[in-house]
């Protein structure tokens, strides 16, 4: 069954198919928000709002339309939208992301005497990505974490599909001219 399908059945009076929704999406929208979250402090925040994000999919429902969006863009918005909510109100907000072990999503499995040095790399990505403007870090999370497409990313973001490239453009530029100083040093 589909989202849409769910999601009529819900409307219709179904209501115990939110979970099976919340079940296909929760882990996606856990790690999105613990991504955008900005430091360890923050962890137990994390699944607060990921239920939050949920609720308030959930008492919008009636104001979803698939043809618009897919069901996922569109909770990702409401977490996106979630997340920055909160850090305007906390008092955390000048810090960035936690360092967690996400990896990137490439399908390539992990030699083990490569660990190390990936860890390293994934730090130093990290801490670059940490110091990237709201909309930049949000469209790189996006994009190279969770494998979205242009087209999802500016449904998300609430901008044109030419802004998230630009967005993209320049976060990938500001962070490797942020590496580049590590790169160089590691070729000799």
């Amino acid at each position: 069954m589909t989202d849409s399908q769910i999601i009529l059945l819900i409307l219709d009076g179904q209501h115990e198919y939110y979970g099976e929704l919340i079940q296909r999406h929760e882990q996606k929208v856990l790690v999105f928000i613990h991504y955008m979250l900005k430091n360890n402090s923050l962890e137990n925040l994390a699944e607060d709002l990921c239920q939050e994000t949920f609720i308030k999919a959930y008492k919008n429902l009636k104001n979803f339309h698939d043809k618009e969006a897919t069901f996922s863009t569109w909770l990702y918005t409401i977490a996106r939208n979630t997340v920055l909510s909160e850090l305007r109100k906390s008092k955390n907000y000048g810090q960035y992301l936690e360092d967690t072990n996400y990896i990137l999503k490439t399908g390539n499995e992990e030699l083990p005497e490569n660990k190390l040095l990936k860890n390293e790399r994934m730090h130093l990505v990290r801490e670059a990505i940490n110091t990237l403007p709201d909309n930049q870090r949000s469209a790189i999370i996006l994009r190279e974490y969770e494998q979205l497409d242009y087209k999802q990313i500016s449904q998300i973001m609430n901008c044109s599909i030419s802004a998230v490239k630009s967005l993209i453009f320049r976060g990938r530029s500001a962070i490797k001219m942020k590496l580049e100083k590590y790169i160089y040093s590691n070729v000799e």
